[in-house]
């Protein structure tokens, strides 16, 4: 099971951008998935997470602005976001609770990280 992240890029503040992560291999269903992020220098965040039902979790610091969907179908996670701000600057990391097919408990994934810049 692989979880594959992209979307990240150089965008100037006030900008937007639109991170997808899309999990493969053998997987009978996805709990809990969403996103978090590490900057220089400080401990990974969590940005935002969705159930498979569709609640939602997000950072104080980024409501209002980031969006977390999630294609149940597709095993795929996307986290739009807009009115970007120089300290949104991290590598972004998708994480996810995955129940492989023929067993009952979730595992946790992490992705490989896409590394998103804002400029002032």
């Amino acid at each position: 099971v692989q979880l594959q992240a992209s979307g990240g890029g150089l965008v100037q503040a006030g900008g937007s951008l639109r991170l997808s992560c899309t999990a493969s291999g053998s997987i009978f269903s996805i709990n809990g998935i969403g996103w978090y992020r590490q900057a220089p220098g400080k401990q990974r965040e969590l940005v935002a997470t969705i159930t498979r039902g569709g609640s939602t979790t997000y950072a104080d610091s980024v409501k209002g602005r980031f969006t977390i969907s999630r294609d149940n179908a597709k095993d795929t996670v996307n986290l739009q976001m807009d009115s970007l701000k120089p300290e949104d600057t991290a590598v972004y990391y998708c994480r996810a609770e995955i129940i492989y097919s023929g067993t009952y408990y979730p595992r946790e994934h992490w992705g490989q990280g896409t590394l998103v810049t804002v400029s002032s």
